[in-house]
C-alpha cells in the first residue's frame, strides 16, 4: 500500500467542488486490498491517527477535504464484477466502492440491464453515491440510490469488516439493534429519535425509521460509520426505448401548471423525469444555444419510458398535455433515438458549465441550495426562490428537479457585498423550507459545509441522537470526523 505525502501527491485530496480550502493531510494512502483498509482502520487509535474517505472530487460540500486526518484515497479498489441475471425483471452487479458510476452504468447496460440512479456528475465513485444517497433526474420514477442497494460490505471505525445483506436485520420494538462483531464486541445502539421529512428526496442525517433495515443506516451516512468497500445493486431490464422532450412556457403560471398535470399522470403521460430550467437559466444556455426563443418564461424537460409499439401514443399524450398548459408545441425540442436524447442531455448538462464559466470571471463564489419540499409543494419551493431573489435584485437562476419540489437556487453574486447578503437570504431560506416541512439536503448531502444548518434542522437534541450512534460504531472518532456532525457535539 502506498502512503504519499509530497505536497504534488496529495494537493489533488485537498479540493472538490465545493471551493472549501485550506485543508491539510500528513499523508495518502491508496490501499489495494479490503484488508488493508481494515487494517489502518484497527490500528488507528494506537497510531494515533484519524481518516478522511476521499471520494473522486466531485462533492458539493467538502466532505472529502482532511482537516488534519490522513486520507484513505479508494480509486484502487474499482473492480466490477459479471452482471448476475436472478429472473426477468431482476439481476445483480457486485462492484467495489471505487469503481466509477459511468463504469458500472456501462457494465449494466451492455449486459442488457438498467442501473436507474443517474447522479448527474458520471464520474464519482459508486461507494459515494451509496455513503450520500444520491438521486437525480430519474429518482422521480425510480427513487434513491438506497432502493438499489442489496448488500454491502463496509470496514467499521474499528477494523471489522461487516456484510449485510437487505432484509437480514430489522430493529427490535424498541428501535434497537445490537451487532456482535469481532473486534468490536457487542454494538447496542437505539435508532435516531427524531422525525424525518415527509420528502421524496432526503439527505440529511442518518435515516431513522421504526422497524428499519440496518443497511439503510449505512446508506446515507456520509462515511461517519464505516467505508463502502462493496456494494450488490439491483439491476431493472433496459427500457426499450425513451422519448425525452424540452417543452417550452411563455409564464410561469403554465410552467407550473404542466408540471403539477405531469406529475399526476394527466392525460396518461407517466414521467421519469421532470426538470425545470427557469427563464434565467435559459439566459445562460442561449450562449451556446442561440436558438432558443426570446420571449420563453421556462422550459421543461421530460422523459418518459415506452416501447416502439407504443411510442406514438405516449407521444401524442405529451403534445396534447403541452397544447392544453399553452406550450407552443411546434418550437419544443423533442428525441425519439438514442443520439437525439443524448443532445437533449448535453443541453441539460450545458447550464453548470456556463455557470462556472461566468463566476470564473467574477471574484466571489456562487451561493447555492439543494432544499426540497413535500411534492405537491413544488410550485411554493419556486416562487419562495425567485420572490425571494427579486426583492434583493440578485442574479440568479433557479432550474433543477421539479417533479420531486427539489429546486436548486444558484445566487451568482457580482461583489463581496452581494455575497454577504446572498449568505443571509440563505439562512433565512434554509429556516423558511424547514417550516414549511422541507429538508436542508436532497441529494449532494452535508458534508463539513452545512454541517451548522443541520443543528438548525434537528435541532441539538437531535444532533447529539446522531453523535449517540456514532460513537457506538467509532467510540475514538477515528473517520469522517466533521462530516454531516460539527466536531464541537464530540466534546
Amino acid at each position: 500500500m502506498l502512503l504519499k505525502s509530497e505536497p504534488s501527491a496529495i494537493a489533488a485530496f485537498l479540493e472538490d467542488t465545493s471551493n472549501l480550502k485550506s485543508g491539510w493531510t500528513p499523508g495518502v494512502c491508496f490501499p489495494e486490498t479490503l484488508e488493508e483498509i481494515a487494517a489502518l482502520l484497527r490500528e488507528a487509535h494506537a497510531d494515533g491517527r484519524r481518516y478522511t474517505i476521499a471520494g473522486n472530487g466531485t462533492g458539493t460540500t467538502g466532505a472529502r477535504i482532511p482537516f488534519g486526518d490522513y486520507v484513505i484515497a479508494m480509486q484502487k479498489l474499482d473492480r466490477i464484477d459479471e452482471v448476475e441475471v436472478l429472473g426477468d425483471d431482476k439481476a445483480m452487479l457486485h462492484v467495489q466502492g471505487g469503481a466509477l458510476l459511468q463504469d458500472v452504468q456501462a457494465k449494466a447496460a451492455a449486459a442488457g440491464w438498467f442501473y436507474p440512479p443517474d447522479p448527474t456528475e458520471k464520474t464519482c465513485f459508486i461507494g459515494s453515491t451509496i455513503s450520500n444517497n444520491s438521486t437525480g433526474s430519474r429518482s422521480l420514477k425510480y427513487g434513491p440510490t438506497r432502493n438499489y442497494v442489496q448488500a454491502l460490505k463496509i470496514a467499521l471505525p474499528q477494523g471489522d469488516i461487516l456484510k449485510i445483506e437487505r432484509g437480514e436485520h430489522f430493529a427490535d420494538t424498541e428501535d434497537r439493534f445490537t451487532i456482535d462483531l469481532p473486534i468490536a464486541g457487542r454494538v447496542t445502539f437505539r435508532l435516531p429519535d427524531y422525525t424525518m421529512p415527509k420528502t421524496s428526496k432526503h439527505n440529511a442525517g442518518y435515516w431513522s425509521k421504526p422497524g428499519m433495515d440496518l443497511i439503510d443506516l449505512f446508506i446515507g451516512s456520509e462515511g461517519t460509520l464505516g467505508v463502502i468497500l462493496e456494494a450488490t445493486l439491483l439491476l431493472r431490464p433496459a427500457p426499450e426505448s425513451v422519448i425525452a422532450c424540452l417543452a417550452w412556457f411563455q409564464s410561469e403560471e403554465e410552467l407550473l401548471d404542466f408540471v403539477g398535470k405531469a406529475r399526476t399522470g394527466s392525460g396518461g403521460v407517466s414521467p421519469r423525469a421532470l426538470e425545470l430550467f427557469d427563464r434565467r437559466a435559459q439566459e445562460f444556455l442561449r450562449q451556446s444555444y442561440p436558438e432558443i426563443a426570446q420571449e420563453t418564461a421556462g422550459a421543461i424537460y421530460f422523459e418518459e419510458e415506452t416501447t416502439a409499439d407504443a411510442e406514438d401514443t405516449c407521444l401524442e399524450a405529451w403534445l396534447d398535455l403541452m397544447e392544453a398548459c399553452g406550450s407552443p408545441v411546434e418550437k419544443s425540442w423533442a428525441a425519439l433515438d438514442s443520439e437525439g436524447l443524448q443532445k437533449l442531455r448535453e443541453f441539460r448538462h450545458q447550464l453548470p458549465v456556463l455557470v462556472n464559466e461566468w463566476l470564473s470571471r467574477q471574484s466571489e463564489s456562487k451561493v447555492s441550495t439543494d432544499m426540497a419540499l413535500p411534492d405537491e409543494r413544488f410550485a411554493e419551493l419556486f416562487r419562495l426562490y425567485r420572490d425571494a431573489c427579486d426583492r434583493e435584485g440578485f442574479t440568479y437562476i433557479i432550474f433543477g428537479h421539479i417533479g420531486n419540489a427539489h429546486l436548486h437556487l444558484n445566487i451568482l453574486p457580482r461583489n463581496h457585498e452581494e455575497f454577504v447578503r446572498a449568505k443571509t437570504l440563505y439562512r433565512q431560506l434554509v429556516s423558511d423550507v424547514l417550516a414549511m416541512g422541507g429538508t436542508l439536503s436532497a441529494e449532494h448531502g452535508i458534508g463539513k459545509l452545512k454541517s451548522e444548518y443541520l443543528v438548525q434542522m434537528y435541532g441539538r437534541e437531535g444532533i447529539m441522537e446522531m453523535v449517540r450512534v456514532k460513537k457506538a460504531f467509532d467510540p475514538y472518532l477515528t473517520l469522517n470526523v466533521g462530516n454531516m456532525i460539527p466536531k464541537e457535539y464530540f466534546e
